[in-house]
């Protein structure tokens, strides 16, 4: 059966297609680099895909496009693929799928641990996520950044690339001298450990004694200099800051369910080295000139409002580095030491510019080849229901950790009322679950690229596209085999469709690694959440209609069962790759 490679792998359908109707364009006179471009179709009577490449083409050729069309056409070898193949309008040309293709890659998906996706050819891939700061907790800010990037993570792994997570952590800088010298007040004074939930309110005490106590503030600015020229003393109090900042991350990465660990963590501090050599590097290659006692590039293509190319600070007067010295740098410890193919960065929307400048002079330097790219996926901001950026009551900053805990107790009393009986290990399992999945997927469910309103309503809602839906969902599949006490192994006879909406449910699952593409190439995962809750719907639509466990025979049964299987396997990699949790019972 065309579709399935000599390994067992079903193939992607739009990759087959497209290189089908690309041969046919070539064969009918296209230049050999035209694109086909195949879609999956917005409608049913489209066809399931649909190649709209033939107007551009035409266009270059010279023809009128439904002429180019019918060309393609006739040329156009879809056997054992398509069972119909026609021409829309100007020159789209709609794809109909043969239903035993579908259902002979559908029950080839089964098969494999990956649901028969196709292995990629594996990239190293850098992903710059998370990135709190020392001696302060994850605050809201940080959310977006932290499970975006982790769904990007999860995916490109899932795809079998080498992902290699780098949490940007900001360890460095004026501002530790200050906290060394507190430290250091707050051990003589109480000789007693400290906890980062005393943190934020030790960072204010410091930042206190600094403006209001001259003495302390002498010692803070000896303390960075000590510290920068590695005195081991400050070093010690430094690594004690570090380390307490991120244990308690830690706790909030594992309720999270995000994959971050401490063998990820990557801050400032790992470029502090690499600096000088950097600045007199530039230097060298004439991209950094002397201007009034500080190191500048001058970037022509940023333009100040004079239309003058605008300076680019990394080395101040006093000697000090810049956040953008820091990225210079870190770009090239990920192309040179870590063998990035291709590093992708989770970093808000008004950090653009600042990025864009520093890859700028990467480039320019030759510190990382036009080859590898460095792709910033930007993101926009939480709102509150105000539209303006989500903050506590009193107008604060929210605890990270304390937006987790209102989550898991707002899904325990949802949860309690549907079920009164649960308790013990199943209601704690179920309540994490659900609250922290609702948090989590309100967000993925966004574009990233656009801000959106935080509602704890609508994300802890049973019904639309929200993380508990989605669970319930995959808990109704899987009730089915429970109920029925089947064992999958069983099911022998092979998928068979005879039915529209077995049709439209088995070809939604074999696009399953489109998504999972798209995802991976473009930071996407609310593609990923609108396609689960597409194949949640078309499920729904079939159960209702085309009975299963009483259906009208045994291969009849059987094909359905094979059908739930993988729309319960599907719907369970899909939310892991989101870092969505699934439960057996709601």
């Amino acid at each position: 059966m065309k579709g399935i490679d000599s390994k067992g792998n079903s193939v992607n359908i739009q990759a087959l297609l497209s290189d089908k109707v690309s041969q046919a364009l070539t064969a009918a006179g296209a230049p050999a680099d035209s694109e086909a471009q195949v879609r999956q179709s917005a409608k049913a009577q489209f066809g399931d895909y649909q190649a709209n490449g033939v107007m551009s083409v035409a266009k270059k050729l010279g023809m009128a496009p439904r002429q180019l069309a019918e060309k393609v056409v006739e040329l156009l070898d879809l056997s054992g693929i398509a069972s119909k193949v026609e021409i829309a309008g100007p020159g789209f040309i709609n794809i109909f799928l043969d239903r035993a293709f579908v259902a002979a890659n559908a029950d080839n998906a089964l098969q494999h641990a990956k649901l028969g996706i196709s292995p990629v050819e594996p990239q190293t891939i850098v992903i710059d996520y998370s990135a709190p700061n020392v001696a302060k907790e994850m605050h809201v800010g940080h959310v977006r950044s932290t499970i975006i990037g982790d769904a990007a993570a999860r995916t490109n792994e899932f795809l079998g690339h080498k992902v290699i997570r780098a949490n940007h952590v900001g360890d460095w800088g004026t501002q530790f001298g200050m906290l060394i010298a507190y430290l250091e007040k707050v051990q003589n004074e109480n000789a007693g450990e400290m906890k980062l939930s005393d943190l934020e309110e030790f960072y204010r005490a410091a930042k206190k004694n600094y403006d209001e106590d001259e003495e302390f503030a002498v010692r803070a600015r000896n303390y960075v200099v000590k510290l920068q020229g590695g005195d081991e003393y400050c070093r010690q109090m430094w690594r004690k800051l570090v380390d307490v900042t991120m244990a308690q991350n830690q706790i909030t990465y594992d309720r999270l369910n995000v994959t971050l660990t401490r063998d990820d963590v990557m801050g400032e501090s790992l470029y502090n080295d690499m600096l000088p050599g950097i600045v007199s590097d530039l230097q060298e290659k004439g991209l950094a000139v002397d201007s009034e006692g500080a190191v500048v590039v001058y970037l022509d293509e940023y333009k100040n409002k004079e239309g003058e190319p605008m300076g680019v600070i990394i080395r101040k007067k006093d000697g000090g580095y810049l956040y953008t010295t820091t990225d210079i740098a870190c770009a090239k410890y990920r192309y040179e030491t870590l063998g990035a193919d291709r590093v992708l960065y989770y970093i808000d929307s008004r950090q653009h510019q600042h990025l864009m400048q520093a890859w700028t002079i990467v480039r320019k330097a030759g510190y990382v080849p036009e080859s590898v790219p460095l792709e910033h996926h930007m993101f926009g901001m939480m709102l509150g229901k105000d539209g303006k950026p989500f903050k506590t009551r009193a107008g604060g900053t929210i605890k990270l950790s304390e937006l987790l805990d209102e989550a898991i107790e707002r899904a325990r009393k949802l949860i309690t009322e549907k079920n009164p009986e649960l308790g013990g290990d199943e209601l704690e399992n179920l309540v994490n679950a659900v609250g922290i999945g609702a948090i989590k997927y309100a967000d993925l469910s966004k574009s990233r690229t656009t801000d959106y309103i935080f509602d704890w309503d609508n994300m802890l809602a049973f019904e639309g596209n929200t993380a508990p839906y989605m669970q319930y969902a995959y808990t109704r599949v899987a009730s089915i085999f429970k109920r029925a006490d089947i064992d999958v192994n069983s099911l022998t006879q092979p998928i068979v469709i005879s039915e529209e909406r077995e049709a439209l449910l088995a070809t939604r699952l074999l696009q399953f690694e489109e998504v999972l593409t798209t995802v991976a190439r473009e930071g996407t995962p609310h593609t990923m959440c609108a396609y689960l809750y597409d194949v949640a719907g078309l499920f729904s639509s079939f159960y209702e209609h085309c009975p299963i466990l009483n259906a009208a025979d045994e291969t009849s049964r059987q094909s359905r069962l094979k059908l739930a299987l993988l729309t319960q396997r599907t719907l369970k990699t899909g939310l892991d790759t989101l870092g969505i949790e699934t439960v057996e019972r709601m």
